[in-house]
């Protein structure tokens, strides 16, 4: 982030948080894909969890209307933040933070782990969306160009393909089988359960950034219908974040759920 935009997000900071605060992502239904999925919801639940007031404006260009090119992004005032950590961080400045009873440790912790969610679930969702054929010919080529006219729609898909395999090269995940693919899932979510093992949150008995971020990936996840299930038979071996998953969403989104 430059320097004026770091400037400008503080002197926002200063101002109560308006009425009027809009959350813009892809349309739910017809065309998001499962990695954004994850991380509009994920800023949807922390915004809960602050008890802030917001409305989803679905966009069929959302994308395009990021600061960063990455969704969901969020117009507060004259202020327009993308991205989970940015948003709290914009939050923080306000005065409000789910962290205030973290010492420094803890909250290096959370970013440590915040940080693996990133680095795993995220990067294999992506993997699963555009690399596996199956799931990118019935699910993700379809959704992805549902917005465009034809042949604009083929066109915009292998872009974004390019795009996608391009950073997943240089993640070292472009070489990856798919069954290596869900190990690194697995060793995620036996990472997560340790850590939350025994409390209701990841750090006691309120929830931080940390439980909104894997709140938006599993349950993304388990009710994510793909052509290959195995990441979220992945997730259901792993009772303690299935509670997780399910209390959040009784608390904060007010509904019952099975996975």
């Amino acid at each position: 982030m430059v320097l004026v935009d770091r400037i400008q997000i503080e002197l926002g900071a200063q101002e109560p948080w308006p009425k009027d605060v809009k959350l813009f992502q892809p349309y739910e239904v017809e065309q998001i894909l499962l990695p954004d999925n994850a991380n509009c919801l994920a800023v949807q639940a922390f915004l809960k969890m602050c008890n802030l007031d917001f409305q989803v404006e679905p966009r069929a260009n959302a994308e395009a209307m990021s600061p960063s090119g990455k969704v969901p992004f969020i117009k507060a005032g004259a202020f327009v933040i993308s991205e989970l950590e940015p948003i709290v961080q914009f939050i923080n400045n306000k005065g409000i933070t789910l962290t205030d009873k973290l010492d420094p440790e803890m909250k290096s912790d959370m970013r440590a782990y915040m940080s693996l969610v990133h680095n795993v679930m995220e990067v294999a969702e992506l993997y699963i969306c555009w690399c596996d054929k199956e799931t990118y010919n019935e699910v993700t080529s379809v959704r992805y160009g549902s917005i465009y006219p034809w042949p604009l729609n083929h066109i915009q898909n292998r872009v974004k393909r390019a795009s996608v395999i391009k950073k997943l090269k240089v993640l070292g995940w472009y070489q990856k089988s798919m069954s290596e693919v869900f190990e690194e899932v697995e060793n995620c979510c036996q990472a997560l359960t340790d850590r939350l093992e025994g409390k209701d949150f990841f750090f006691g008995d309120k929830p931080t950034e940390l439980d909104a971020l894997v709140f938006g990936h599993l349950f993304t996840i388990l009710t994510t219908p793909l052509p290959n299930s195995h990441i979220a038979n992945t997730v259901r071996n792993y009772p303690v974040l299935i509670n997780l998953v399910q209390r959040i969403e009784k608390d904060y989104f007010k509904r019952e759920t099975k996975h």
